[in-house]
């Protein structure tokens, strides 16, 4: 058993609408990061692919890009949807001792594949929540409405979470969405289920990002200066919005505490350098603060008033941009872990947070947040 696992390389590759196939990108990423740390296709003993049956348009939608993602004749898998499970399930295979080394891989061409909407109302059972149209953006409408009722915040508070993120992403080159916005222009955006305007929603994005990932033995072939996964779970809620308080999110409380008892992380909010947390929706932001301990519930609006969150705050988040300036929607856990894996490096460029030690990476599935993965990365 290996007890260290490091991401040694990444790559990723985003926009509004690429003209790559999801082969060619699944190529592209695969090659570019297996080229940047020297490892060759017989080198690599596994891969670990995130895609989507519906979001692909076709059953087992991985065995369409394995030989494209260098998993020909290996010992390979699937975690639907997902990446940051996928990225889970890879530092599980590298850490039983069965691999020394693992591709993961996420992948999604949203502009290839019907709305969001259209494809997260699928999510629901067919005769209770399917029928009322419940999907992902209403889902998370509900959870904004409650949140503002219940903690007494306005509207403009998730304006604010945009501003932020989208100013984030003018500093990214693989930023899909990016823009110097007021709050005034968030609101005047359209309303896409109240209160979620169009610019507090993720957009439909085009992308793939691959991780490569090493025992503690293999990645000092690759690289002299390893990120280590030093903490990672992963937790979720019944399948019914009704059968939980979506403003509690117990499951990231839980994943997020056992990660940090892994890291040996005792007060999140200063220990931790830089967090890169998947918010496909503004408001998610704010609860998404607070289940992680970075503050406490109903407190979120608090730190994005007070600057805390910002790039030259205590604890920035989502200098990349996050899931509101780029989403391709399986692809986005892992490209979380990119970006917080090159900020650990230093090579984040101009999103550069300065001296990043330590990294917070999470990734959401699921509506109104069912589904959470939370990982700590250190140099």
């Amino acid at each position: 058993m290996s007890e260290k696992v490091a991401i040694v390389g990444v790559a990723q590759k985003c926009g509004e609408n690429l003209m790559d196939s999801v082969r060619g990108l699944a190529f592209e990423v695969t090659k570019t990061v297996m080229d940047k740390v020297g490892l060759t296709r017989e080198e690599l003993d596994t891969v670990v692919a995130s895609s989507s049956d519906y979001w692909q348009g076709m059953g087992c939608s991985n065995v369409f890009h394995f030989d494209a993602a260098a998993g020909y004749l290996k010992d390979s898998t699937k975690a639907e949807e997902d990446s940051g499970l996928a990225l889970a399930y890879g530092y599980m295979r590298v850490r039983s001792g069965h691999f020394d080394t693992c591709l993961v891989i996420g992948i999604t061409k949203c502009s290839e594949a019907p709305p969001i909407a259209t494809l997260t109302n699928i999510y629901n059972d067919p005769f209770y929540q399917r029928p009322i149209g419940l999907e992902e953006i209403s889902a998370a409408a509900l959870q904004a409405n409650q949140y503002m009722s219940r903690y007494k915040v306005s509207e403009e508070v998730g304006a604010e979470v945009a501003v932020k993120n989208l100013r984030n992403a003018l500093f990214n080159p693989h930023a899909h969405r990016k823009m110097r916005a007021t709050v005034e222009d968030v609101m005047h955006s359209p309303v896409m289920a109240y209160p979620l305007r169009e610019l507090m929603c993720c957009p439909a994005s085009d992308g793939a990002c691959a991780l490569i990932l090493a025992s503690e033995k293999a990645a000092k072939k690759f690289t002299d200066d390893p990120i280590w996964i030093k903490g990672i779970n992963w937790r979720a809620e019944p399948y019914f919005m009704g059968d939980r308080d979506i403003l509690e999110n117990r499951a990231l409380k839980m994943a997020s505490q056992k990660a940090y008892e892994m890291a040996g992380i005792k007060n999140p909010l200063k220990e931790i350098d830089v967090a890169e947390i998947c918010e496909p929706y503004a408001f998610q932001e704010l609860l998404w603060y607070e289940a992680l301990g970075f503050c406490s519930r109903g407190e979120g609006a608090k730190l994005i008033k007070d600057g805390v969150t910002s790039m030259d705050g205590e604890l920035p988040v989502n200098p990349s941009g996050g899931v509101l300036s780029t989403n391709p929607f399986c692809a986005r856990g892992a490209i979380r872990a990119a970006e917080a894996a090159l900020q650990l490096w230093g090579k984040a460029g101009e999103r550069q947070v300065p001296d990043a030690e330590t990294a917070l990476v999470h990734s959401v599935h699921g509506l109104a947040g069912q589904l959470h993965m939370v990982a700590i990365l250190g140099r």
